[in-house]
C-alpha cells in the first residue's frame, strides 16, 4: 500500500475518521453523526470512500422496523380514536342514530359505519328497534388503540420500534400500519437498515502518516466571508490543489428526448384534428372519482391510491348542475336509465382535494363543454402512490383522450389503440384484453411486448357510460382512452426502464440520441 499516495487523495470526511477512531471500532453513521458531528450523508460518503481504500470493511447489517406516527395517527391521538369518540358520546349523551353521531362528532361517514362496525361486533354497543346505538360496556376495540397512539405520541419523533411492542400491541399495529398509502393509516412502516463498519489494519499505517505530516483534517478548503472577517485564514493551513486538473467542458443545451417524444405526441393528434385540453393538477374527489361514477365508499375506488392536500382540505363549492347531476346518477341513476350504486350521496366528501390520480379528470371536464362530434386530447401529469420499478412510477404521464359522436363504436376506439401502439409506440406486437374501470363499458386493456420487459399494459379505454356522460348533458356515444405515454416512450425510444425518462444522470440524457 502506497500510503503517501492515499494520503494526498483523503477529504478531511475521512481524515476525521482516521484520526478519531482504530481499527476494530464498531462504526456506523450515527456514531459519525453523534461523534463527529457530521450533518447527514456525510457519514455514507465518508464510509464509501475509505471502503474504496481498503481503509473500512463492512461488518454486518440489521434491519430494523419502526412504526411512525402519520399526520392523522397525530391528530387522532389528541382528538381520540372514532371508536373512543363514539362509544363516549353514546356513554354520556345516550342514544343516537349514525347521522346523529356523525354530525356530533364532525366526522366523516365512512369513519362513522367502520367505527360503529367495530363496536358492534365487540358488544360495546347496540342498535335498537328505532336505529339509535346505545353504549353497553368497555371492550378492548374502545382502548387498546387509544393506547397505543398516546405510547406513540409520548414516544421520541413519534416512533416506536417493533421490540417495543408487547404480542398484543403488535396484533393491533398490524391493522393500523401501512407501507404505502400511509396518508389514511395511523402509522407508516418503516424500515432500515444500520450497516456496520470497522477500520482495517490499514488504516493504522494511514494514520501514523497522518500524524507524521501534521494533516488534521481541519485544514481550510475554502475562502468564506467569515475567514476574511475574521481574519484566521492568515493563520490556519490550507488543504493542497491539483492545478493541473483540466477544466470542466462547457456542453451546449439540447432538447430532453423525452420532451422531444411528447411534443412528436402532440404534434401527431393536432394533425388528425383533435383539440387539446389541459386542467389543474388539485382537483377534487368529485371531478377525479365521482364524475366518472365511482361510488364513494366502494372498494373500485381502491383502483386509485390519491394524495390528499393538507392544507385546504377541501373545495369552497362544486359547480351546478353537474354536482346534483351526478349525485342523482350514483343515487338512483337519476336520467341515465340506471339503478345509480344505491347510497347516499356525500356532499361534503365530494369536495376534498387530492392531486389529480389520472388522467380521465381531464375528459370529465371536457365533457360539459365538448362540441358534437368532437376529438380531444392532452397530456396529464398524474400522481399514484405506486411502488417505482422498471414499468410503475408514482408521478407519470398519460395522454388522455376523447371521441363524441353518433357514428363512433368499438371498432373505431379499437384503431385509436392500434395508432397509439403501433405508430406513436413503436410496437409490433399488440393485443386487446378485456378490463374493468368503474366509468367505461365495454373496456379494454391494450397490451404491448416490450424486448425486454415481455408484456405490459400501456393504457385502459372504453366507451364511457351514459352514467357519466348524461350527467354532463352529453347525449352520444363517448370513446375514451388513458394511455401511458411514458410507457410509449419506452418502446420509442429504446430504454429498458421508466426512470431512464427522469434520470438524474446528466451524461446519459445527453448522449441518448432521441428518435423523434
Amino acid at each position: 500500500m502506497d500510503v503517501q499516495s492515499i494520503l494526498k487523495n483523503l477529504h478531511p470526511l475521512e481524515i476525521r475518521v482516521l484520526r478519531a477512531f482504530k481499527p476494530g471500532d464498531e462504526l456506523t453513521a450515527e456514531t459519525l453523526e453523534r461523534d463527529l458531528e457530521y450533518k447527514p450523508g456525510h457519514a455514507n460518503q465518508a464510509f464509501s470512500w475509505l471502503g474504496g481504500k481498503e481503509l473500512v470493511a463492512e461488518t454486518r447489517r440489521e434491519a430494523r422496523t419502526f412504526f411512525e406516527l402519520t399526520d392523522l395517527g397525530r391528530q387522532t391521538a389528541d382528538k381520540g380514536t372514532p371508536e373512543e369518540r363514539i362509544a363516549a358520546l353514546l356513554r354520556d349523551k345516550g342514544a343516537h342514530t349514525l347521522p346523529e353521531i356523525t354530525a356530533a362528532l364532525g366526522l366523516e361517514q365512512r369513519d362513522v359505519g367502520s367505527a360503529f362496525g367495530k363496536l358492534s361486533k365487540s358488544g360495546a354497543i347496540a342498535m335498537d328497534a328505532d336505529k339509535k346505538a346505545s353504549f353497553v360496556k368497555e371492550t378492548p376495540e374502545i382502548t387498546a388503540t387509544a393506547a397505543l397512539l398516546k405510547k406513540a405520541a409520548a414516544a421520541e419523533n413519534g416512533i416506536l420500534t417493533e421490540e417495543t411492542l408487547s404480542a398484543d400491541e403488535s396484533a393491533i399495529m398490524k391493522g393500523l400500519a401501512k407501507k404505502r398509502g400511509a396518508a389514511d393509516a395511523l402509522f407508516r412502516i418503516v424500515e432500515r437498515e444500520t450497516v456496520y463498519y470497522t477500520l482495517t489494519a490499514a488504516s493504522a499505517d494511514v494514520k501514523n502518516g497522518l500524524d507524521a505530516a501534521g494533516i488534521t483534517g481541519d485544514e481550510i478548503g475554502s475562502i468564506t466571508p467569515d475567514l476574511l472577517k475574521s481574519g484566521s485564514w492568515k493563520t490556519g493551513t490550507f488543504r493542497g490543489y491539483n492545478i493541473a486538473v483540466p477544466p470542466a467542458r462547457i456542453v451546449p443545451g439540447r432538447t430532453n428526448p423525452y420532451v422531444s417524444f411528447l411534443e412528436s405526441v402532440k404534434d401527431k393528434l393536432c394533425s388528425l384534428g383533435f383539440e387539446e385540453f389541459d386542467g389543474p393538477l388539485v382537483e377534487t374527489e368529485f371531478w377525479n372519482s365521482d364524475a366518472l361514477f365511482m361510488p364513494q365508499f366502494h372498494a373500485a375506488r381502491d383502483i386509485h391510491d390519491v394524495y390528499y392536500v393538507k392544507e385546504p382540505t377541501k373545495a369552497k363549492s362544486i359547480e351546478e348542475p353537474f354536482l346534483s347531476n351526478v349525485a342523482a346518477a350514483h343515487e338512483t341513476g337519476g336520467n341515465t336509465g340506471s339503478r345509480g350504486w344505491n347510497y347516499t350521496f356525500d356532499r361534503e366528501f365530494t369536495k376534498r382535494l387530492i392531486l389529480r390520480s389520472q388522467g380521465t379528470v381531464l375528459s370529465a371536464h371536457q365533457l360539459a363543454t365538448a362540441k358534437v362530434p368532437g376529438k380531444y386530447f392532452g397530456i396529464a401529469r398524474c400522481f399514484r402512490y405506486d411502488k417505482v420499478d422498471a414499468t410503475h412510477l408514482s408521478d407519470f404521464y398519460q395522454t388522455e383522450g376523447i371521441v363524441l359522436g353518433d357514428e363512433v363504436n368499438l371498432k373505431t376506439l379499437l384503431g385509436f389503440l392500434e395508432m397509439f401502439a403501433v405508430e406513436i409506440a413503436g410496437a409490433t406486437d399488440v393485443k386487446y384484453v378485456p378490463g374493468y374501470f368503474p366509468f367505461t363499458e365495454p373496456s379494454i386493456e391494450v397490451h404491448i411486448k416490450h424486448p425486454v420487459l415481455g408484456w405490459f399494459e400501456l393504457g385502459g379505454s372504453g366507451i364511457f357510460r351514459p352514467e357519466v356522460t348524461k350527467a354532463m348533458g352529453v347525449d352520444v356515444p363517448v370513446l375514451a382512452w388513458g394511455i401511458g405515454i411514458d410507457r410509449m416512450a419506452l418502446m420509442a425510444l429504446g430504454l429498458n426502464d421508466l426512470r431512464e425518462l427522469f434520470s438524474y444522470d446528466i451524461e446519459g440524457v445527453r448522449l441518448r440520441k432521441a428518435k423523434y
